[in-house]
């Protein structure tokens, strides 16, 4: 199986930036797309951007232009950088990965806190 570790949360002023990064180990072959998710107190989990083992990526309305997904495969990295943060941006960020290898499951890692201050 693979573990999937995030890093890099913490409190930023609105405008500012951060980079939150997010770890694979185990059998990391069997990762094929990835992306980040946030919850929010009281809302439901949402999709933020993911990436395709091509580096194609899709991002929700709410976070175009601000925020940008990259991978490195070589080093079994996933990123976010998060510029211009708003104070609705505050939420738990989530890294996810589309494992398949005997069958298909979704990973999640434990989850990194992102507070956006006013």
């Amino acid at each position: 199986q693979v573990q999937l570790v995030e890093s890099g949360g913490g409190l930023v002023q609105a405008g500012g930036s951060l980079r939150l990064s997010c770890s694979a180990s185990g059998d990391t072959s069997g990762i094929r797309g990835m992306g980040w998710y946030r919850q929010a107190p009281g809302k439901e989990r949402e999709s933020v951007g993911v990436i395709t083992v091509g580096g194609s990526t899709n991002y929700a309305d709410s976070v175009k232009g601000r925020f940008t997904v990259s991978r490195d495969s070589s080093k079994d990295m996933l990123y976010l950088y998060m510029d211009n943060l708003k104070p609705e941006d505050t939420a738990v960020y989530y890294c996810n990965a589309d494992y398949r290898k005997q069958i298909r499951t979704e990973v999640w890692g434990q989850g990194t806190l992102v507070t956006v201050s006013s």
